[in-house]
């Protein structure tokens, strides 16, 4: 009954780590947050995922390259973007960053330095992580360009119009 009463208050850590945030955190950043094993977070995520699967509910969890967050369902997306404010998962300077290599790919990554400035490496680096832009090796740069990680991510399609369900 003890170790039951634990494996439900852990359960409700990771819940309330990944409603708080509102953002993909990495195993780390679990294991930091709520002093629990890797082991033990990744069943309770996995658990987690099961009872928002199962439920009549409009969450989430959403997993993405050993990344986690807890997420509206994307028939509701519609709802959540009226009501959504405070901070973004990304920076203003990044998402600037992520703009130009979207609306000029494939686009030399020296060319996106030149135009943003050194910190976009940084934010290239960030985005080649999470897997929202490809790099190439070109001469002594990189050809960066979107991947389809991408248009999941932000929910659009590959022609750049949003998904109907959005």
């Amino acid at each position: 009954m003890v170790i039951e009463n634990m494996e439900k208050d852990n359960l409700k850590k990771i819940e309330a780590i990944l409603f708080i945030s509102g953002r993909f955190l990495n195993m780390q950043d679990l294991i930091s947050f709520s002093d629990l094993n890797p082991i033990v977070i990744r069943d309770l995520l996995s658990q987690l995922g099961q009872k928002y699967d199962s439920a009549d509910s409009a969450i989430q969890i959403v997993k993405k390259n050993d990344m986690w967050k807890m997420d509206v369902k994307q028939e509701y997306y519609f709802l959540v973007n009226k009501f959504a404010t405070g901070s973004p998962e990304f920076s203003k300077a990044e998402q600037e960053t992520l703009a130009i290599v979207a609306l000029k790919q494939p686009i030399k990554q020296s060319v996106v330095v030149k135009i943003r400035g050194n910190k976009a490496y940084d934010h290239i680096k960030k985005f080649f992580e999470l897997k929202l832009v490809k790099k190439k090796k070109l001469g002594r740069t990189y050809e960066l360009s979107l991947s389809e990680d991408f248009y999941d991510y932000f929910n659009i399609s590959e022609g750049g119009s949003l998904n109907k369900n959005a």
